[in-house]
């Protein structure tokens, strides 16, 4: 991987304020921009809002449309990545609670949420694709919210060569301080595991929606170790340098690589769950 500088979002989003919460952006890539980053994360469906009830379904919009070209003028002015996330209105298949990576030149592919919280199964479909992303000399995967409890996804990502996994969130409930030792719990474990920067950053505030999201973001390095975070509670940026000198200095050391001594072949259950 190349060293690159990322941005992650800590953002309110009301359900529904789509123009709104969109032109909000602006002022955090703008922000990002002039820290020097090249790439900006924002939370989980924080264009569109988030909620497990029916309403989700009026809030959901298609990729191709007034959102996907509003990020691309944004991503073009402000000659930056930028990671977002909406409602997916498919009209044959459902809705999808997506991800959407827009440069300069337009929208470099979407992903859709592969695993769902049991609340969330009434009124989301699941994605069944793992795209990986090839942008500014990185490789990365993304995952939202609950796909990050299971640590398969995550080791597929870093076997295909993925250097970066985003994980934008729509956590709701507790403090930011009780939800990032929540994190911590999996989060680092994901990057100490698979040698891989981990970049994750939450909804913030009062949805409009019944909904409370302790605002926080973290960046967790390759040894598992916290690289930066805000806990504040308010919308903010986290700033990071990824850098490819450690992460080579992980995967160059026989004790702490893991991944080229792991033997699936027996780690298949004759019967799975």
């Amino acid at each position: 991987m190349n060293d690159i500088r990322i941005a992650a979002v800590i953002f309110n989003s009301p359900l529904n304020r789509i123009r709104n919460n969109l032109e909000r952006m602006v002022q955090w890539i703008r922000a990002a921009k002039k820290r020097g980053a090249n790439l900006i994360c924002f939370p989980e469906l924080n264009i569109t809002g988030y909620t497990t009830q029916p309403d989700i379904k009026a809030a959901a919009r298609p990729v191709a449309g007034f959102i996907s070209q509003r990020l691309h003028q944004m991503a073009s002015a402000e000659q930056i990545t930028i990671l977002a996330g909406i409602a997916e209105k498919d009209d044959k298949r459902g809705t999808f609670a997506s991800h959407l990576v827009v440069t300069p030149q337009g929208i470099a592919g979407v992903y859709r949420k592969l695993h769902l919280a049991p609340p969330e199964k009434a009124v989301f479909s699941s994605g069944n694709n793992v795209p990986l992303f090839e942008l500014h000399g990185i490789k990365f995967g993304i995952q939202l919210c609950y796909d990050t409890h299971f640590p398969e996804l995550s080791t597929r990502m870093a076997v295909e060569g993925t250097d970066v996994i985003f994980m934008p969130h729509a956590s709701p409930r507790g403090t930011p301080e009780e939800k990032l030792h929540s994190w911590l719990r999996h989060l680092t474990a994901r990057a100490f595991d698979n040698s891989v920067y981990i970049i994750a950053c939450n909804q913030n505030g009062d949805n409009q929606k019944e909904l409370q999201f302790p605002g926080l973001a973290v960046v967790i390095g390759p040894s598992g170790d916290i690289l930066e975070k805000n806990v504040s509670g308010q919308d903010g940026l986290v700033i990071a340098d990824l850098k490819a000198s450690t992460l080579e200095s992980v995967r160059n050391h026989p004790m702490r690589y893991f991944l080229p001594n792991r033997k699936p072949e027996i780690y298949k259950a004759n019967h799975p769950l």
